[in-house]
Protein backbone atom coordinates (compact mmCIF):
# COMPACT_ATOMS: atom_id res chain seq x y z
CA UNK A 1 0.00 0.00 0.00
CA UNK A 2 1.53 3.25 -1.08
CA UNK A 3 1.52 6.15 1.99
CA UNK A 4 1.64 9.99 1.28
CA UNK A 5 4.34 12.15 2.72
CA UNK A 6 4.14 15.64 1.84
CA UNK A 7 5.05 19.07 3.65
CA UNK A 8 4.23 22.52 2.30
CA UNK A 9 4.90 25.50 4.15
CA UNK A 10 4.82 28.96 3.88
CA UNK A 11 7.20 31.80 5.76
CA UNK A 12 10.20 33.95 5.46
CA UNK A 13 13.54 32.59 4.75
CA UNK A 14 15.90 32.81 7.80
CA UNK A 15 19.19 32.12 6.68
CA UNK A 16 20.38 32.67 2.83
CA UNK A 17 20.67 29.75 0.62
CA UNK A 18 24.28 27.54 0.83
CA UNK A 19 24.95 25.46 -1.87
CA UNK A 20 27.22 22.76 -2.06
CA UNK A 21 27.96 19.47 -3.97
CA UNK A 22 28.09 16.17 -3.41
CA UNK A 23 31.28 13.63 -4.38
CA UNK A 24 29.40 13.17 -7.73
CA UNK A 25 28.91 16.34 -8.00
CA UNK A 26 25.09 16.98 -7.35
CA UNK A 27 24.35 20.71 -6.50
CA UNK A 28 22.33 20.50 -3.02
CA UNK A 29 21.16 24.00 -1.44
CA UNK A 30 19.80 24.41 2.17
CA UNK A 31 18.41 27.11 4.18
CA UNK A 32 16.11 27.51 6.71
CA UNK A 33 12.51 28.72 6.34
CA UNK A 34 10.32 30.01 9.47
CA UNK A 35 6.49 30.31 9.71
CA UNK A 36 4.49 31.73 12.31
CA UNK A 37 0.87 31.71 13.57
CA UNK A 38 -0.89 33.61 16.10
CA UNK A 39 -3.55 32.59 18.65
CA UNK A 40 -5.17 33.95 21.41
CA UNK A 41 -3.86 31.98 24.87
CA UNK A 42 -6.47 31.17 27.77
CA UNK A 43 -6.19 34.29 29.00
CA UNK A 44 -7.29 35.96 25.58
CA UNK A 45 -3.93 37.35 25.14
CA UNK A 46 -2.72 37.03 21.64
CA UNK A 47 0.57 34.83 21.51
CA UNK A 48 2.93 34.08 18.58
CA UNK A 49 4.37 30.88 17.85
CA UNK A 50 7.06 31.00 15.40
CA UNK A 51 8.42 27.10 13.32
CA UNK A 52 11.46 26.38 12.09
CA UNK A 53 12.41 24.29 9.04
CA UNK A 54 15.57 23.35 7.44
CA UNK A 55 14.90 22.95 3.68
CA UNK A 56 17.02 20.87 1.03
CA UNK A 57 16.89 21.01 -2.58
CA UNK A 58 18.55 18.93 -5.11
CA UNK A 59 19.98 19.52 -8.88
CA UNK A 60 18.38 22.22 -10.70
CA UNK A 61 16.10 23.36 -7.87
CA UNK A 62 19.85 24.00 -5.67
CA UNK A 63 21.01 26.24 -8.25
CA UNK A 64 17.74 27.95 -8.65
CA UNK A 65 17.21 28.31 -4.96
CA UNK A 66 20.73 29.57 -4.37
CA UNK A 67 20.68 31.66 -7.50
CA UNK A 68 17.71 33.43 -6.72
CA UNK A 69 16.52 33.29 -2.86
CA UNK A 70 17.99 35.32 -0.31
CA UNK A 71 17.17 36.13 3.55
CA UNK A 72 13.87 38.48 4.00
CA UNK A 73 12.10 36.87 1.13
CA UNK A 74 8.34 35.30 1.93
CA UNK A 75 8.21 32.08 0.20
CA UNK A 76 6.02 28.55 -0.54
CA UNK A 77 8.17 25.25 -0.18
CA UNK A 78 6.44 21.93 -1.05
CA UNK A 79 8.18 18.40 -0.46
CA UNK A 80 8.77 15.81 1.44
CA UNK A 81 9.67 15.26 5.35
CA UNK A 82 12.94 13.35 6.02
CA UNK A 83 13.90 12.62 9.53
CA UNK A 84 17.86 12.24 10.53
CA UNK A 85 19.25 10.30 13.38
CA UNK A 86 22.86 10.89 14.42
CA UNK A 87 25.03 10.63 17.57
CA UNK A 88 25.87 13.86 18.94
CA UNK A 89 29.61 14.99 20.37
CA UNK A 90 28.61 13.99 24.03
CA UNK A 91 27.34 10.33 23.12
CA UNK A 92 23.77 11.23 22.95
CA UNK A 93 21.36 10.31 19.92
CA UNK A 94 20.28 13.28 17.82
CA UNK A 95 17.26 13.72 15.73
CA UNK A 96 16.46 16.67 12.88
CA UNK A 97 14.04 16.81 10.33
CA UNK A 98 13.95 18.46 7.08
CA UNK A 99 11.87 18.75 4.08
CA UNK A 100 13.00 17.74 1.14
CA UNK A 101 11.96 20.42 -1.79
CA UNK A 102 10.09 19.34 -5.41
CA UNK A 103 8.33 22.69 -5.40
CA UNK A 104 9.21 26.18 -4.65
CA UNK A 105 7.86 29.44 -5.38
CA UNK A 106 9.23 32.91 -4.40
CA UNK A 107 6.73 34.76 -3.38
CA UNK A 108 8.16 38.27 -3.44
CA UNK A 109 11.66 39.46 -5.12
CA UNK A 110 14.74 40.33 -3.10
CA UNK A 111 14.40 43.49 -1.31
CA UNK A 112 11.28 43.11 0.03
CA UNK A 113 8.98 43.85 -3.22
CA UNK A 114 5.91 42.10 -2.87
CA UNK A 115 5.46 41.80 -6.76
CA UNK A 116 5.27 38.95 -9.00
CA UNK A 117 7.04 35.49 -7.86
CA UNK A 118 8.39 32.67 -9.56
CA UNK A 119 7.97 29.19 -9.39
CA UNK A 120 11.01 26.37 -9.44
CA UNK A 121 10.55 22.56 -9.69
CA UNK A 122 7.62 20.56 -9.76
CA UNK A 123 8.79 17.26 -9.96
CA UNK A 124 7.46 14.76 -7.44
CA UNK A 125 10.67 12.83 -6.06
CA UNK A 126 13.46 13.97 -4.47
CA UNK A 127 15.08 15.93 -7.01
CA UNK A 128 12.49 18.33 -9.37
CA UNK A 129 12.81 17.36 -13.23
CA UNK A 130 15.08 19.87 -14.86
CA UNK A 131 12.88 19.59 -17.64
CA UNK A 132 9.93 21.04 -15.77
CA UNK A 133 11.80 23.97 -14.09
CA UNK A 134 11.66 27.24 -15.05
CA UNK A 135 14.72 28.63 -17.23
CA UNK A 136 16.21 32.47 -15.60
CA UNK A 137 14.39 34.01 -19.15
CA UNK A 138 11.09 33.20 -17.22
CA UNK A 139 11.70 35.35 -14.27
CA UNK A 140 9.58 38.51 -13.72
CA UNK A 141 12.67 40.12 -12.43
Amino acid sequence: MAGLNKMMVIGNVGTDPEMRYTPNGSPVTSFRIATSRSYSGQDGERKQETEWFTVVAWSSLAEQVNQYLSKGQRAFVEGRLHSNTFQGNDGQARFTNEIIASRIIFLDRAGGDEQGGAEFGGGGGAAADPREASTPDDLPF
